[in-house]
């Protein structure tokens, strides 16, 4: 009898261990499920994401091919799945109005998380436009100037190059820098220079809170020697970053991004007058 009490136990303690060792319904039980799984929401993702876009007026749709062709495979699903929200974001569609002048916002994530709130406190003052992508260092800016830059004019150009130099040798740094700003400088814009943002020390991502010491100083002298005026986004968010900063990160929580979009905005406005 204590014989077969205990079989049974160890039977019902085998068959519960096996139920719960079972994946919830619906998730994947091995690698190939798993990828036929993350390639069926992609093409539910893109469908209700075209879906959207069919429904928009041509230049928009225009807008959307170019987002499509360059924000990545990082960006592109969140702009996609922000789109079928309604949900606004930084690469939204924007219709000019033709008595303001025309702003083009050049820079990587940081650029990207106060875009927002730089076209806030700019309403009714210019019309605000990011380039399509996170812009990363000056070697991609070679590449893809032309992509931002576009067809329109354009009446203030605000650029940013630096968190993904840290690590270019600051002589490529710089002659890239001089490149770029010379084929800005064509469209006729008046050019604004951001100083890059701090950065905490962190080995394991190779970054050193110095790097951007040292690259900010470089591209001042190129900026001066340009008479390019500079936005110093370093020196007014320095204060701030216990508060505005994400920890061990480079990039700002909402206030940060608040803070810097009003920086923006004011060294925007002051070019502009």
């Amino acid at each position: 009898m204590k014989l077969s009490l205990l079989v049974l136990l160890i039977v019902t303690s085998v068959a519960v261990a096996q139920q719960s060792a079972q994946p919830p319904k619906g998730e994947p039980t091995n690698a190939a499920e798993a990828a036929a799984q993350k390639a069926a929401e992609e093409r539910k993702l893109d469908e209700e994401y075209q879906a959207v876009v069919a429904k928009l007026p041509p230049d928009q749709q225009a807008w959307e091919r170019v987002l499509q062709e360059n924000l990545g495979g990082f960006y592109l699903p969140i702009h996609k799945k922000e789109k079928i929200a309604g949900k606004s974001n930084a690469w939204d569609f924007v219709q000019d109005d033709p008595k303001l002048p025309r702003v083009l916002l050049i820079g990587d994530s940081v650029s990207r998380g106060y875009t927002q709130a730089t076209r806030k406190a700019m309403a009714g003052k210019a019309n605000v436009h990011r380039a399509p992508e996170n812009c990363g260092p000056t070697a991609n800016g070679l590449k893809k100037i032309e992509v931002w830059l576009g067809d329109g004019k354009w009446n203030v150009i605000h650029f940013n190059f630096g968190i993904h130099d840290r690590a270019t040798p600051i002589a490529d740094y710089t002659q890239r820098l001089e490149q770029l700003i010379e084929r800005m400088q064509k469209t006729g814009a008046k050019l604004v220079w951001a100083s890059t943002t701090p950065i905490p020390d962190d080995a394991a991502k190779k970054q050193t809170a110095i790097s951007i010491l040292e690259h900010n100083a470089a591209a001042a002298e190129v900026m001066k020697k340009h008479g390019i005026a500079t936005d110093d986004l370093f020196t007014a968010i320095t204060p701030h970053l216990g508060e505005m900063q994400n920890p061990n990160d480079v990039h700002f929580n909402a206030a940060g991004y608040d803070f810097l979009g009003q920086q923006v905005a004011a060294s925007i406005e002051k070019i502009l007058k």
